[in-house]
């Protein structure tokens, strides 16, 4: 079993070598869009998990999700023949290619934080003109001593 800093280092080395072999050796255009955004490396450094993301041809599109996942199952082989030549383990870990859902939580994140100021504007316009409930000094005033006679 390897020890952890050792697995993070050959993570960041396997995404370094991935992420420059979609953008400039496999030549498939259905990764022309795909980002690396993490990888994690099992204890034993024989499994790599590799994190991507896909962004949509305009700001509205949706991704072609499906086609980037069949394109990195298909260049699968290539890109671990590539760690293997690239990082000189002894071991090359196996590549398994999972979508990252962080912007999309990030987004739904972003949509709840934008309607919780929503409603927060709405209560602050509400209680702009209100007036409070009850007297307006709610405390009783001290009592003063009694003058004696």
């Amino acid at each position: 079993m390897a020890d952890q800093a050792r697995a993070r280092k050959l993570a960041k080395r396997i995404s370094q070598i991935v992420a420059s072999a979609l953008e400039h050796e496999v030549k498939d255009p259905r990764l022309a869009r795909v980002t690396i955004t993490d990888t994690r490396v099992t204890g034993d450094l024989h499994d790599a998990t590799v994190y991507y993301t896909v962004l949509g041809e305009k700001l509205d599109a949706e991704p072609d999700l499906a086609g980037a996942a069949a394109a990195l199952e298909s260049a699968k082989g290539v890109l671990r023949t590539m760690v293997g030549q690239q990082t000189g383990v002894r071991f090359t870990p196996t590549l398994a290619f999972v979508t990252d859902t962080v912007p999309d939580e990030a987004r739904r994140m972003d949509e709840l934080l934008a309607r919780a100021r929503e409603a927060d504007a709405e209560v602050a316009r509400i209680a702009h003109g209100a007036e409070p409930a009850g007297e307006p000094d709610p405390y009783k005033p001290p009592r003063e001593a009694e003058e004696s006679d």
